[in-house]
């Protein structure tokens, strides 16, 4: 079985860009979609009905999730068999394509039903893409990065979601301020897609020069063997990785509703609202930083664990005032403080996860516990969130959602195992990282 690493515990900050640029695309394109949410659905599904012109829209967004498993299957077991940086070049491509589609696809008025058809379609292509993205990429870089900082490696995943989303609110708010809304609502929208595919092909340019890794187990070990073999011997960490994952995954696409939150019940200014994306945005990337670096001091468990309570204990507290004062700034504050709270916990669990699997079977099994993590918990998320707002009348229905997700996250999280090396370990470790040239 062939498994060679050419890994060095030394990945450039070219490696690292080249790597979490897929991730910060997939981000940019949720933010923007979400951004967007109320005009791509006057766009492809124009209704007299508001609320269920936002409902289909946000449907179609969660039709993307259904394949993402399908897409973690297939193209995270196939970077455990030929190699990481195939897969992650395969999932660039798929998200160029998908991207690309929806900046140029057709409207309602124009084709038909058959523009929410394709919607759909695309939708798909994208869904099968990021399934396969996080395991070969969030594995490459556990991979490349010194074993006693993993965490501050790591964190840089979830700082490229923080980053796109800042980008996506800015793009945004931009938009906003110079266009008048009739042609916002019209084409408008379409700008950030475009600008999102220009970027893709700098990301599969500097993925062809990555050096690999982990060469992958060959042929000798199929598809249907690596899940075979991560169904039958990693049960454990599958369930108890879906479960975390429940808590972070509604949260961060709960956090990724309030631009419509913002428009729908708050009634704040769209440029507002569009800002809210950029606050976000940024609050996760620096709060992203520090919780790396600090799993990487005081263990994965802990700096999961601690933002997360502190963000559940201030939940309610933080949307009630939201509601009760909808201000520009008392908006932006909360959504900043959750969002930061979120971000903060984000390394911790990446690194936890794929840590739980063996180097064999990393990339299939992180990719199976995350895609089907974010499809059962992202996917539904926000037509749940809708769903509930809009039957109740009460913009506060959701906390009580994000409430039990968080607990089920936190008690997870209490069963599973520390994967942060012991002190004994780095200590046996030190001379081979010396000798490394790793300090």
């Amino acid at each position: 079985m062939h498994s060679q690493s050419t890994s060095h515990g030394t990945a450039s900050g070219k490696s690292i860009f080249a790597v979490v640029l897929g991730n910060a695309v997939e981000f940019f394109d949720f933010g923007v979609y979400a951004t967007f949410a109320v005009m791509i659905g006057h766009t492809f599904f124009p209704s007299d009905n508001a609320f269920l012109s936002l409902m289909l829209t946000v449907t179609a967004f969660g039709i993307g999730f259904v394949v993402r498993p399908l897409g973690a299957v297939l193209i995270g077991s196939y970077a455990d068999r030929v190699g990481r940086k195939p897969a992650m070049l395969l999932t660039l491509v798929m998200m160029a394509v998908g991207t690309g589609s929806i900046a140029i696809l057709p409207g309602y008025d124009s084709i038909g039903v058959a523009a929410p058809i394709l919607l759909v379609l695309t939708r798909l292509i994208q869904g099968l893409a990021w399934g396969g993205e996080a395991g070969p990429a969030t594995t490459y870089i556990l991979e490349a990065a010194p074993e006693h900082k993993r965490g501050t490696y790591a964190c840089w995943q979830v700082v490229a979601q923080g980053v796109a989303a800042m980008v996506a609110g800015l793009v945004g708010y931009t938009l906003t301020r110079v266009l008048s809304p009739e042609d916002l609502n019209s084409w408008g929208w379409r700008v950030p897609f475009v600008f999102g595919l220009l970027v893709l092909p700098i990301g599969i340019y500097i993925r062809r020069n990555l050096a690999e890794t982990f060469h992958g187990q060959g042929e000798s070990a199929s598809t249907a063997a690596l899940v075979r073999e991560v169904l039958g011997q990693h049960r454990r960490a599958l369930v108890l990785g879906l479960l975390i994952l429940s808590g972070s995954t509604i949260t961060q696409y709960f956090l990724n509703y309030m631009t419509t939150f913002a428009i729908t019940e708050l009634h704040l200014p769209t440029g507002i609202s569009m800002l809210s994306t950029l606050v976000a945005g940024a609050a996760m990337a620096v709060c992203a930083v520090a919780g790396g670096m600090l799993c990487d001091r005081y263990g994965r468990k802990r700096i999961l664990m601690i933002p997360r309570i502190i963000l559940l204990l201030v939940l309610f507290p933080a949307l009630q005032l939201m509601t009760a004062h909808p201000s520009p700034s008392t908006f932006l504050i909360t959504l900043a403080v959750l969002s930061g709270l979120h971000g903060m916990s984000g390394a911790a669990l990446i690194v936890l996860l794929v840590e739980s699997f063996p180097k064999a079977v990393r990339s299939t099994g992180f990719s199976i516990v995350y895609a089907f993590g974010v499809a059962a918990f992202g996917g539904t998320a926000q037509i749940i969130i809708t769903w509930l707002i809009g039957t109740t009348g009460d913009p506060m229905s959701p906390v009580w959602y994000l409430l039990v997700a968080n607990l089920v996250c936190l008690t997870s999280a209490w069963f599973a195992h520390e994967t942060r090396p012991t002190q004994a370990a780095q200590t046996a470790l030190a001379p081979k990282l010396r000798e490394a040239g790793v300090r």
